[in-house]
């Protein structure tokens, strides 16, 4: 076998056809019982119950960027370490020493950050 699955491949066949099938009925009912009408304030965004007052486009200063990856490199962190909690008792020594290691850059990387603003 090719690294294929055994066993008849029908039963997928008949199961994409039923989701195809099922997608294309909804798309052709809502297209049938849709209203469709043109009016003013049909285009117009609308969140909350509140009209817009400015451009849908505004600037966000570059510490937003940073914070955010930041925040993503630290959430990356706590991924790390807890693997390293799970498999604490299989690394042993040398695991608790590259787990040290990690934090201890990790918290240098943190006074940077905080140091430099």
């Amino acid at each position: 076998m090719n690294g294929l699955a055994a066993g008849p491949l029908w039963p997928l066949l008949v199961y994409t056809a039923l989701v195809v099938g099922v997608v294309l009925a909804i798309i052709a009912v809502s297209y049938l019982l849709g209203e469709r009408h043109r009016e003013r304030g049909t285009d117009t965004p609308y969140e909350s119950g509140m009209l817009p007052t400015g451009p849908a486009h505004g600037r966000y200063p570059v510490e937003f960027y940073l914070v955010a990856v930041f925040f993503v490199i630290f959430d990356l962190e706590t991924v790390f370490l807890f693997a390293w909690a799970i498999a604490l008792r299989q690394v042993g020594w040398a695991g608790y020493a590259e787990a040290l290691v990690f934090m201890v850059v990790l918290g240098a990387a943190l006074v940077y950050l905080w140091r430099v603003g």
